[in-house]
């Protein structure tokens, strides 16, 4: 079964809003994972506008708690390789770390990792996760240069970056289908090269039952969609919702 991993980045924007400490960011992973989820993601960014160092350190504990066996219940942590970055994975030692390029002033993540970014500090990063029992994905678009140099800096896995897909999702065919077939071709090349498969990015409960047929696909993180719905329908529903499509 593919998994879903929450991203709360969103209630952490909401909460930093206004200063204080509502709405939780505890309390929005102990629904997540009451409602089912197997998996929780979050991005603390530099600038820390949304996730902060210690909302790392409490949902890491809250994981802990609820997954006495480690996975049972996977803890995903994004970023950009900076040096605060990876001594707070280090130090939080999550299932998987994610690492994504970041662009100044960008509101959210805008492509992947090219194919011709430098392998040296990157690469010395990936060893260093890995060495501390940590899954390394690298975030990377749905294209056969970036999946190969994905796989020559010695990840486990990729997560392809959805947004090109989620918008040829709504112009309709043969977008969609010419979009989507882009990533089932990158997917079975990076199971090809042993590499596992994760994606997210704009994938949302319409976009999804098409998404969720890609071959050798491990896992998707999704916040932003499955946040903005439970405004309305709560966010226990909401999860239940997604892993309800998931699962067929």
């Amino acid at each position: 079964m593919i998994r879903l991993s929450v991203n709360v980045n969103k209630i952490a924007t909401l909460r930093n809003s206004r200063g204080g400490a509502v709405p939780s960011v505890t309390q929005a992973v102990g629904i997540c994972l009451d409602a089912g989820a197997p998996g929780i993601t979050v991005h603390p960014r530099a600038d820390e506008r949304h996730i902060r160092p210690a909302d790392v350190a409490d949902v890491a504990g809250i994981v802990r708690r609820r997954s006495p066996r480690r996975g049972a219940i996977e803890f995903n942590i994004e970023g950009d390789p900076r040096p605060a970055f990876v001594d707070l994975v280090l130090a939080v030692v999550p299932d998987q770390c994610t690492l994504v390029p970041v662009m100044p002033g960008e509101v959210t993540s805008q492509a992947g990792w090219p194919a011709d970014a430098p392998s040296g500090p990157l690469g010395g990063v990936v060893d260093r996760l890995k060495a501390a029992g940590i899954r390394v994905s690298l975030f990377v678009d749905a294209d056969a240069a970036a999946v190969r140099w994905a796989a020559s800096m010695g990840a486990d896995r990729i997560e392809l970056y959805t947004e090109p897909f989620a918008r040829a999702f709504e112009h309709g065919e043969p977008d969609r289908g010419d979009r989507f077939r882009r990533y089932v071709a990158a997917a079975e090349l990076a199971h090809e090269l042993g590499l596992g498969v994760n994606a997210g990015h704009d994938l949302d409960l319409e976009n999804l039952p098409l998404f969720r047929t890609l071959p050798h696909l491990d896992e998707v993180s999704i916040g932003h969609a499955l946040v903005s719905r439970a405004l309305w329908v709560g966010l226990d529903r909401v999860v239940r919702e997604y892993l309800a499509v998931l699962a067929v």
